[in-house]
């Protein structure tokens, strides 16, 4: 059984849709197998003849809410009168517009199809709390700057302004922080802070300060991270100049969890 997925996507409404082409129509009793990296569980949905043609194309749409899939990553494969088989790829399953009309939708898990370095479908489940999420920051006159948008949250995409404020917390002392305004229109948000503040709320520390957005009408502060794109590995692979204030040098960096951080000294 030959067949390859040449447009793979999830819809606003967690369904699979597969566009594939294939040298014989999908026989009845075909099934999709998905199987997470980690732990090996596997879910089967059984296809049928659903889109099934003799023109070398099938469409299949899979709802994955209903699957009770868990965090992480899935392997597809398809089963047919055998052995199964890895499901080929050649839609790499990004479109940054497409994850942002995902990302304004209130959820509990995100589901993204994408193709995998060695060009196999695959699906990525991640929780899907709030967020901020992070698309620029520089350093400008002394000045930490931050922009992105607010991701999971269920607010429109308008020109409503909602009070919101930037604070900056050291990891080894949450109690030692750092607070400016910020502005959010629709869900869109920017945020400035003085880095002078910051050296000398603790002049003689060096270490991590973790970025967190309060919004109006999100009861707890938002996480600044940068996932909704297809990075993988922000920490190594993203690097942000660095600059001085008072001589000690202050740089943006990412954790292993892709969340945004300011490495202040070393």
């Amino acid at each position: 059984m030959r067949v390859i997925v040449t447009d793979a996507e999830v819809t606003m409404a967690d369904v699979l849709s597969l566009r594939m082409a294939t040298e014989e129509p999908l026989a009845d009793g075909t099934e999709l197998v998905l199987r997470h990296r980690g732990t090996g569980a596997e879910r089967r949905v059984e296809l049928g003849s659903l889109g099934a043609t003799d023109t070398g194309k099938a469409e299949v749409a899979v709802s994955l809410g209903r699957l009770s899939l868990s965090p992480g990553r899935w392997d597809a494969y398809l089963q047919q009168d055998g052995p199964r088989t890895r499901v080929p790829s050649i839609d790499p399953g990004f479109s940054l517009d497409k994850l942002d009309e995902y990302a304004l939708t209130q959820r509990t898990l995100a589901y993204r199809a994408y193709r995998t370095r060695t060009g196999y479908l695959a699906i990525k489940i991640s929780e899907a709390e709030p967020v901020a999420d992070v698309r620029a920051v520089w350093f400008r006159e002394g000045r930490f700057e931050v922009t992105g948008l607010l991701a999971y949250t269920g607010f429109e995409d308008d020109d409503q302004r909602r009070r919101a404020s930037l604070e900056l917390r050291r990891t080894e002392d949450p109690e030692t922080s750092v607070t400016a305004a910020a502005t959010v229109q629709g869900v869109r948000f920017h945020a400035a802070l003085s880095l002078c503040d910051v050296i000398a709320a603790a002049p003689d520390a060096e270490g991590l300060w973790e970025p967190r957005l309060r919004v109006d009408g999100i009861d707890e502060p938002l996480a600044l991270g940068a996932r909704i794109d297809d990075v993988d590995g922000r920490r190594r692979r993203v690097h942000y100049p660095a600059t001085s204030v008072d001589g000690v040098p202050i740089r943006p960096c990412y954790t292993v969890d892709d969340e945004l951080r300011l490495e202040v000294g070393g």
